[in-house]
């Protein structure tokens, strides 16, 4: 009888330490993920301090366009404004069997200016310059940064695809 008391209040000692053990281990978890919580959002709210909006991710993406040609009847243009200032410009005549150009470099964002400057990877000296119109237009300029005027101007211009709602379709 002796050892069956013993039993039982070995147990329910055990029992009783297991709740125990069990509401500090729920407790512990709480204030982890508590603790968790407040370590990613002060992480979040320092990065946003840190690092100011780079207004040029909100103008990437493809652009198209058919652009005016002397000796053809125009050029298909998609240009690509990629991450970490990438571009890739392919043109195309439209003519008889004409094969595509591609070209790939670097760009440059002037907000203050509303430009965007192409400059090619295999030839630095020959850029490209590029008014901003609005987020889903770029207005192609001369060499010398001045825009085309005349009948043809609205000709130089390049759409963003997600904002042209038809268009021709470009396979490059």
């Amino acid at each position: 009888m002796k050892t069956v008391k013993q039993t039982l209040v070995f147990f329910s000692i055990l029992f009783s330490a297991h709740f125990a053990i069990a509401a500090t281990d729920l407790t512990a978890q709480e204030n982890f993920l508590k603790a968790r919580v407040m370590s990613h959002l002060q992480e979040a709210e320092y990065a946003n301090h840190l690092k100011p909006v780079d207004e040029s991710k909100k103008f990437r993406g493809v652009f198209y366009g058919f652009l005016p040609c002397d000796n053809c009847n125009g050029i298909k243009a998609t240009l690509s404004l990629k991450d970490n200032n990438n571009y890739l410009l392919v043109t195309q005549p439209a003519k008889e069997s004409s094969r595509e150009f591609y070209e790939k470099g670097k760009y440059t964002w002037d907000d203050e200016n509303n430009l965007v400057l192409l400059t090619p990877r295999d030839n630095e000296s020959n850029t490209r310059q590029y008014r901003i119109k609005d987020e889903g237009t770029l207005i192609q300029l001369n060499d010398d940064g001045t825009q085309v005027t005349g009948e043809q101007a609205d000709r130089y211009m390049l759409r963003r695809s997600d904002t042209v709602k038809s268009r021709e379709v470009h396979i490059h």
